[in-house]
């Protein structure tokens, strides 16, 4: 593998916050998240639950609920305002007041005509849905106490609410309520409080499902208003419930950190004609309470308080032929997200800088020399400063000289020229910058320093140049089709090239001297997490959510003969069951063969002088190596080298003096700076 000066970074305290409310769009395969900072995710799900969007989160946004309506994706909160996301631009589209107070949940009808959400003042909102935009309509029969959930009935005459102590069945079309069903209060002391209903399903046959803080889960007749069955699932609140597409299964999530699962079955084999819901599993991944559920058609989604997102696996559902089954699942292991799909930590590989990424900050530092290979290096912090306004940050970038730093937010760009006097670093802001500089999905300089690119609406580029007095706009490189947004940008050292990846597979490498499109990368049906240009070869590595590698030369615009040779022979099983993607290329300038590559778990050398692993040969392969003499060692030798010495790699870089820069964020840092779980009795305590 080689040996490296190591700088082992562990003070980026970055903390993810909470998970708040969660939606999956069943046509797109698109689950959309939103955290308790007011920022939404989209994970896709035909893609290894890839993250290909992100939309900052801000100070004033407080999101409750979230729904998609076909593609377009809602959300509404405490702030009282209903939000549409613009897909596209990484954005709100707009946001409308709805005059009812705090809003607690949004839903819409089966057909997507109409949006309803919860209000405090005690009123369910209908609004239209329009093609652009959303209308109010009228409001239903107002209540007394506010409106906590709400589920529409599939066929769009009737919506159940949950309340304080009660539930009530509104009639759509005359918009009276026209049932009342009386949810009882807990048992003990806990007679004295309300009843809060934070979840109800209202399922085909008229069978209302709620769940509660008294930490029951109710079924109950619709037609009637009369009670069917309480399972009384834990001493603390039920906090999220969720039904299969099919209606034979409902999920609860519960304060607890438990996810239990109830199905529509007989409870005897002899009483197969008298279904009814039985509690059939209770799964644990979580530590604290579980605020978001989504059940897919081949797995339980499961999101709270302890910021992970959890893909729990339903292998009955799974065909065994299928892709999916492939994918995701040897046993019932549970897929675990924990850190952000995408980049929040710059390093200016020439002078030794580190920039980390916040929502509402950024911190500058300085590293020193490493003691040697355990890591142990002095580090200073140059400078910390907080963005202006609400808006939270989207990118940021560091030039590898360390000369320059930008970041972006929804609403502007921002660039600061660093500049070093005997060891201290001043920085000054740029204060006239080109107006087509508004935002940026993503940002990047040139290794000369002498440009910086933004990626732009439609997949488009612009290009700045820098000077020691001015930012000066240049050209926009826009592409003739295209419009989803870039997620990743890479340039080549000799600064001849620029590439550009978006969400729906695409690769452009554009010519940086001709200021047009060079050639796009053949697109491969998996989104790309990561990639670089080789410093030397001008070759492009780029590794894909799936875990397929390729190499591409942009000089020949085709793939290299060690890729097409990859590709033949197939990448080893180990490599492809890995659950979280590569987020970092980056290359060994001292040996032209090495590329350097992480994900969460791992960083990776590949030396592409070596033969390729074979499916009988042994992956993990270092401790072995280490047992045999020197004469046995070639035989045993492959193409990747695995270390996993460190994890919950945050970035893996190689600077220009050869020593490696590891920044880890372990798990137990963050669980220890979360709230105190719920009591729980334990056995034998």
């Amino acid at each position: 593998m080689g040996e490296f000066k190591v700088h082992r970074v562990r003070f980026f305290d970055y903390m993810p916050t909470a998970i708040r409310a969660m939606a999956f769009n069943a046509h797109t395969e698109r689950l959309a998240l939103a955290r308790m900072d007011g920022s939404v995710e989209i994970f896709n799900f035909t893609d290894h639950y890839f993250q290909e969007k992100v939309i900052p989160g801000k100070d004033s946004r407080s999101t409750e609920s979230l729904c998609w309506v076909g593609g377009r994706l809602f959300s509404a909160g405490l702030n009282g305002e209903i939000t549409e996301y613009d897909l596209e631009n990484l954005r709100p589209k707009y946001s409308l007041e709805a005059y009812g107070g705090p809003i607690w949940t949004i839903i819409s009808n089966t057909q997507g005509t109409q949006l309803a959400i919860g209000c405090e003042d005690g009123t369910v909102k209908l609004f239209e849905v329009l093609e652009e935009h959303i209308q109010f309509e009228r409001n239903l029969d107002r209540q007394k106490g506010r409106i906590i959930s709400l589920s529409w009935h599939p066929s769009g005459t009737h919506i159940a609410a949950g309340m304080m102590d009660m539930i009530r069945v509104f009639d759509v079309p005359t918009g009276h309520a026209v049932q009342r069903l009386l949810v009882d209060r807990g048992f003990g002391g806990s007679k004295s409080q309300e009843t809060v209903v934070w979840s109800v399903a209202f399922l085909s046959d008229h069978t209302v499902v709620s769940g509660d803080s008294a930490g029951k889960v109710q079924v109950w007749d619709g037609h009637t208003g009369t009670l069917v069955k309480t399972h009384l699932v834990t001493k603390w609140d039920v906090l999220a419930l969720s039904v299969s597409k099919d209606e034979s299964s409902v999920v609860a999530g519960t304060s607890e950190g438990t996810v239990i699962q109830f199905q529509f079955i007989a409870p005897t084999l002899h009483q197969q004609q008298d279904k009814e819901w039985v509690r059939t599993r209770t799964f644990k991944n979580h530590t604290h309470d579980v605020r978001a559920l989504a059940e897919i058609e081949t797995a339980i989604v499961s999101g709270g308080m302890d910021t992970h997102l959890v893909v729990r696996p339903l292998l009955e559902k799974f065909d065994e032929n299928t892709e999916m089954a492939e994918i995701t699942l040897a046993g019932f292991d549970s897929v675990l997200l924990f850190f952000p799909q995408r980049n929040l930590v710059s390093c200016a590989k020439k002078a030794g800088l580190l920039l980390f990424q916040f929502p509402g900050q950024l911190e500058l530092w300085r590293l020193g020399d490493s003691d040697g290979h355990d890591g142990r290096n002095t580090v200073n912090i140059v400078d910390s400063f907080q963005t202006k306004g609400s808006d939270h940050i989207c990118c940021s970038a560091l030039s590898s000289c360390g000369g320059w730093l930008a970041y972006s937010t929804v609403s502007c760009v921002r660039i600061y020229r660093l500049q070093t006097d005997n060891n201290n670093i001043s920085i000054t802001k740029v204060s006239k910058l080109p107006k087509a500089l508004r935002s940026a999905h993503q940002l990047c300089f040139s290794s000369d320093s002498s440009k910086m690119f933004a990626a732009s609406s439609q997949s488009s580029v612009l290009v700045i140049a820098l000077t020691q007095s001015e930012c000066k706009y240049v050209h926009t490189l826009k592409p003739k089709s295209g419009q989803q947004p870039i997620h990743l940008m890479t340039t080549s050292v000799d600064g001849k090239w620029l590439a550009a990846a978006n969400s729906d597979c695409e690769i452009r490498v554009y010519n940086l001297q001709k200021l047009k499109l060079h050639c796009i990368v053949p697109v491969y049906g998996s989104c790309p997490s990561a990639m670089g240009i080789h410093p030397t070869t001008n070759n492009m590595t780029v590794v894909h959510a799936d875990q397929q590698l390729f190499e591409y030369s942009i000089v020949e615009k085709q793939y290299t003969d060690w890729s097409r040779k990859l590709q033949k022979q197939g990448l080893h099983n180990v490599w492809l069951d890995r659950d979280t993607p590569v987020t970092h290329v980056t290359f060994n300038p001292k040996n032209p063969n090495q590329v350097v590559l992480h994900d969460m778990h791992m960083f990776c050398i590949i030396d592409q002088s070596l033969p390729l692993p074979d499916q009988k040969t042994q992956f993990y392969n270092q401790m072995t190596l280490r047992s045999l003499s020197e004469q046995e060692r070639p035989s045993h030798l492959h193409a990747f080298k695995i270390c996993k010495t460190f994890q919950d790699l945050l970035c893996v870089s190689l600077l220009d003096d050869q020593s490696l820069v590891v920044v880890e964020r372990p798990l137990l840092a963050i669980t220890s700076q979360l709230p105190a779980p719920v009591r729980q009795k334990k056995f034998a305590t």
